[in-house]
């Protein structure tokens, strides 16, 4: 019996041998490398001819930038040994881009900070900076041209680098810029707040005065008049602000706790006279405007009489002038002796009930309001005219003092006000 045979030609499965895997990582490793050796080559013949370069920076500078130009007039050697120096940090930091990072950082953080002090334009800065990397760029693409041009075409897959370089250190430039720049301006405005509240305290010096005339844009030998603007919306001082100095007239406005001032340039003209009382918040605000004093020198006294005239304002709101209201700014001047005029003067009608002490001070005040009047005054405080006499002969009772009298109608007038202006 013959044995079945397993035919030879059958084959055992085997192991499936393994797809080719694709080399593209290892080829752009390769392609990645030889760039660099060729970046590399180039930069160094531009870090060994990095004077040159900077002339063709330079002159492109002057050509090209008008900030630059005047820069270049200006300090030529400064100017041309900075170009060098931002050029040395970028090429350096081509060949070795760990080790020569911070230092280009810091180098591009001080050009931004010293340009921004000298106020050179922060787009003139940035064009700058967009040019060196322009040039750059084109002597890695010229030397690479002229010593190996069948290489030119890997500088490609570095561009990218270069660029992004030239992107990172044009923002730290734009930051370092503003920087300085949010500083300069707080430490001007800082300066024009110390001086116009010295100015306006009276504590400025006369050797300021030049520098407080130039910082305020205010002639140091003119005409001023100070205006107060107080209220407790500060949207209603800032409508009040406009109404209170008229157009057309030079002003330095200043922040103070309690109000804000306007250093006003009257020129030959009188003190500045507010607009109508105007409507919406701003119709609370209360205005004080002083007399004129001559020069920066004075207006710490302009100021006192601003405050004064914003003393005399009504609580509800409005404008005073002081020199239309002298009486009133004298019984401010003085609050003990106002205060001893009124208790002297109006004592015993002030010690009466409520309602009869305020019937009897709204008869004077409507009374002297009205030019002595008692018919006017009636007609005021719709009584009859008998009425009005009636009381006025109780005020002379009670004061011991006479309305026929021009003296003790003086006396009762400042007493009046001072009451009114001292109630608290």
């Amino acid at each position: 019996m013959h044995h079945a045979l397993r035919p030879r030609t059958a084959l055992r499965p085997g192991p499936v041998p393994a797809a080719p895997q694709p080399r593209t990582r290892r080829v752009r490793s390769l392609i990645d490398a030889d760039a660099l050796h060729v970046l590399h080559r180039a930069a160094r013949v531009l870090l060994d001819d990095l004077p040159d370069l900077t002339d063709r920076l330079v002159a492109v500078l002057q050509d090209q930038e008008p900030a630059y130009r005047a820069a270049l007039e200006g300090d030529p050697v400064g100017t041309w040994q900075e170009v060098h120096r931002s050029l040395r940090h970028s090429v350096t930091s081509l060949l070795d881009p760990r080790s020569a990072r911070d230092a280009a950082r810091r180098c591009s953080w001080k050009i931004g900070a010293t340009r921004a002090e000298q106020g050179l334009p922060l787009d003139a800065l940035l064009h700058a900076f967009r040019l060196g990397g322009s040039l750059v760029w084109q002597g890695l693409v010229e030397e690479t041209s002229r010593t190996a041009p069948e290489d030119v075409r890997l500088l490609v897959h570095v561009a990218s680098d270069v660029w992004n370089f030239v992107d990172e250190h044009c923002s730290l430039v734009a930051d370092a810029y503003r920087q300085v720049e949010r500083q300069l301006t707080w430490r001007r405005e800082n300066r024009v707040r110390l001086l116009a509240a010295a100015l306006l305290d009276g504590t400025s010096r006369i050797a300021d005065l030049p520098e407080t005339a130039q910082v305020l844009d205010l002639p140091e030998h003119g005409r001023y008049a100070v205006v107060a603007v107080a209220g407790e919306d500060p949207t209603g001082c800032a409508a009040a602000r406009a109404a209170a100095v008229p157009d057309g007239l030079r002003v330095h406005w200043h922040t103070g706790v309690e109000a804000d001032y306007g250093i006003v340039l009257v020129g030959s003209g009188e003190p500045p006279e507010p607009a109508p009382r105007p409507d919406g918040p701003a119709a609370r605000a209360r205005i004080g405007v002083g007399g004129v004093v001559e020069g920066l020198a004075g207006v710490g006294d302009a100021r006192g009489q601003a405050d004064t005239a914003l003393g005399i304002c009504p609580a509800d709101g409005g404008a005073i002038r002081l020199t239309e209201h002298l009486p009133a700014a004298l019984v401010l001047s003085s609050p003990e002796l106002g205060r001893a005029l009124a208790e002297r003067v109006l004592g015993p009608l002030l010690r009466l009930e409520p309602g009869d002490r305020e019937v009897l001070l709204e008869t004077l005040v409507t009374w002297l309001a009205c030019d002595g009047s008692a018919q006017r005054a009636g007609e005021r405080l719709y009584c009859h005219r008998n009425t009005v006499l009636n009381r006025l002969r109780r005020c002379e009772h009670l004061t011991g003092r006479s309305l026929a009298r021009p003296t003790d109608v003086v006396e009762i007038s400042l007493a009046l006000t001072a009451g009114r202006l001292l109630r608290d």
